[in-house]
């Protein structure tokens, strides 16, 4: 057990505010920026500070000041534009491109799909490694499919795009993903501070279910007894940080591992 108690605790290793400054769109405090990150947005005429933290009174103005720190290397451009929001699930206050969320310190949503083979009583996870080029955890095991959820988008309509693009799964059979969890975590990563909720599904597949690499993103998918996987969760990390979670989740579901409390709570108590 206590393997997987430190994925859990890896992934809530954050805590705020810390050295941080409340970041605000207005009046909603939609992130926590480091000193030197409040420092440098002070130069924006748009941008001043107060009381309440580091204000950007002008939401429509975010996009060009994200651009303008990509473009003197404060992080790495993803051309992906995500929903600013002060609480998970909230209405959007601003867009800002994917790279700058973690440097901000701003929420971030996405859907996780564990998809399992049922032979008999035994469950099998397909499972993708990822490829080498991948910005974030090259070359980690990861779910069959996942993603950040993209602005104007929701978790289903996410889930089927993303099972087209990473997995050839068709639509019509991405629609049977049933919604069983959603898991909280704030932690500090080299890429800044990421405050996700995950949307986690279970898809059921059929035996003769081939997934193929759409997109490149995975470099390979392979069907493991879900029994093999919890062994590699709870004894390596081979997996990318935050999968680690949503198959925790899975293992106490299918009760692979026996109900424990404990375990349950900590996976629940999670924070964005």
């Amino acid at each position: 057990m206590e393997g997987l108690f430190r994925h859990i605790a890896l992934c809530n290793n954050a805590h705020l505010p810390g050295a941080r400054r409340r970041f605000l769109l207005g009046a909603r405090h939609v992130g926590w920026i480091m000193p030197d990150l409040a420092h440098r947005l002070l130069a924006f005429p748009a941008i001043r500070e107060t009381p309440e933290g580091i204000v950007l009174a002008t939401p429509e103005a975010l996009p060009a000041i994200a651009a303008a720190l990509a473009a003197s290397g404060h992080f790495a451009w993803r051309g992906e534009a995500f929903d600013v929001r002060a609480a998970p699930g909230g209405p959007p206050q601003a867009r800002i491109d994917r790279g700058a969320l973690p440097l901000f310190g701003m929420i971030a949503e996405g859907v996780h799909v564990n998809g399992l083979v049922r032979r008999g009583r035994d469950i099998f996870l397909w499972v993708a490694r990822r490829s080498a080029d991948r910005p974030l955890d090259p070359g980690k095991l990861d779910h069959l499919v996942a993603g950040g959820i993209p602005a104007g988008l929701g978790a289903r309509e996410t889930l089927i795009k993303e099972a087209a693009e990473e997995a050839a799964i068709p639509p019509e059979l991405a629609r049977r993903a049933l919604p069983v969890a959603t898991i909280d975590y704030a932690m500090e990563r080299p890429e800044g501070l990421r405050r996700d909720r995950l949307h986690c599904f279970d898809l059921e597949l059929p035996e003769n279910f081939r997934p193929r690499a759409a997109d490149g993103e995975a470099a390979g998918f392979d069907l493991i007894p879900l029994a093999a996987v919890l062994e590699m969760v709870a004894t390596s990390d081979a997996f990318k940080f935050n999968v680690n979670l949503v198959l925790i989740d899975l293992f106490l579901r299918t009760g692979l591992i026996p109900a424990n409390p404990r375990l349950r709570a900590a996976l629940s108590a999670g924070k964005v």
